[in-house]
């Protein structure tokens, strides 16, 4: 596994923009005639697909999937697999020793071949920021980062603040992708306290961004140097359908910031999605691969156009919604049409403003 590069980070002032009404795609109708050499249009660089998934763990039922690692998840990589970019949480501790966070209800660990798992699902970057990574405490995370697998990189946690901020950097056909995850689960008062776990200068842990300034500086840092930013959050109230105010407002900084796309989860269920001025936000992408049934789930796939020039914007000019539910076995169970979700999927993206 490569983990995230550490860029620098630029200090901006606070900004919130207004969410404006939801957008169609841009289409540009053709023109005639021949233009010179000299003043040739630029070329519109080649689109991008991202998709992305909610929570996964390897409770429960998953665990014995485990035994290999190489077909844990292979029923359901069919839609993560054929993006460019796949992006999930996973939401466990990883490694084989340690002792249950005594602050925690319910505590979550999953062998190092988890790892593995992910990567042979064609995930290509697992946020970590998360209010169970840290379950079986923080003298875990040596062998968390010792077992981690070549093909993926994870984000949101790290030796440091700064490790844990750093984004994943991937190269798609000559675009930078930068990755950034980050958790503000402490702030919701149905989930146990995890705002302990929070990296410092000089210790590990989790990329807390309860103050959000870390955050929007790494953003805005790596707008520096990517082509195309996406964050992944962990906010939100568990059991709630509709992102909070303080979630709209973070959201919109983050877009100011420079992020691109913007994807959450711990709520454990669909939040809305939609544009968010140059941005794209979906709130809330629920559980995907876990040990309880769930009746809405799915695979998020957006189709990003990288920005023509350095000084412009990535654009989603695209989004494809792939719905499944999770059985019995805890494994996601696609669906041959979304015509029964369209209804629910509407009245969410209503109370998330879009």
């Amino acid at each position: 596994m490569r983990w995230p590069l550490v860029v620098a980070m630029l200090a901006l002032p606070a900004c919130t923009a207004t969410p404006p009404a939801d957008e169609a795609p841009e289409v540009h109708a053709a023109t005639t005639g021949t233009t010179s050499p000299a003043t040739a249009a630029p070329s519109t660089p080649r689109t991008l697909t991202i998709a992305v998934a909610g929570d996964i763990h390897f409770e429960g039922a998953l665990r014995a999937r485990l035994d290999d690692p190489a077909t844990a998840l292979a029923p359901v990589t069919g839609t993560l697999a054929a993006a460019d970019l796949a992006i999930v949480n996973l939401e466990t501790s990883v490694g084989t020793g340690g002792r249950p966070d005594p602050a925690k209800r319910f505590t979550f660990q999953a062998p190092p071949t988890a790892f593995r798992a992910l990567a042979e699902a064609g995930i290509d970057v697992a946020s970590m920021a998360n209010n169970h990574a840290l379950d079986f405490g923080l003298a875990l995370l040596k062998e968390t980062f010792d077992e981690t697998e070549p093909s993926l990189t994870v984000v949101g946690i790290g030796r440091n603040r700064d490790d844990a901020f750093a984004p994943a950097l991937t190269e798609i056909r000559g675009t930078t992708v930068a990755t950034i995850g980050a958790t503000l689960a402490a702030t919701d008062p149905t989930a146990d306290p995890t705002g302990h776990w929070a990296a410092t200068d000089g210790s590990p842990g989790t990329a807390d961004a309860v103050d959000p300034r870390r955050l929007l500086r790494a953003v805005a840092a790596a707008d520096e140097t990517a082509d195309v930013v996406v964050v992944y959050l962990h906010w939100g109230i568990q059991g709630e359908d509709c992102p909070t105010d303080d979630q709209r407002t973070l959201a919109a900084d983050l877009v100011d910031r420079g992020a691109d796309v913007v994807v959450g989860s711990h709520a454990h269920q669909l939040q809305g999605d939609g544009r968010l001025g140059p941005g794209y936000v979906a709130y809330g992408l629920g559980n995907y691969a876990w040990y309880t049934p769930t009746a809405t789930t799915g695979v998020l796939t957006l189709t990003v156009r990288p920005p023509a020039d350095p000084s412009g914007r990535a654009r989603v000019v695209d989004r494809e919604w792939a719905p499944a539910r999770i059985g019995t076995d805890g494994l996601p169970q696609e669906l041959t049409s979304a015509a029964g979700f369209e209804a629910d999927l509407a009245a969410l993206r209503r109370c998330a403003g879009f």
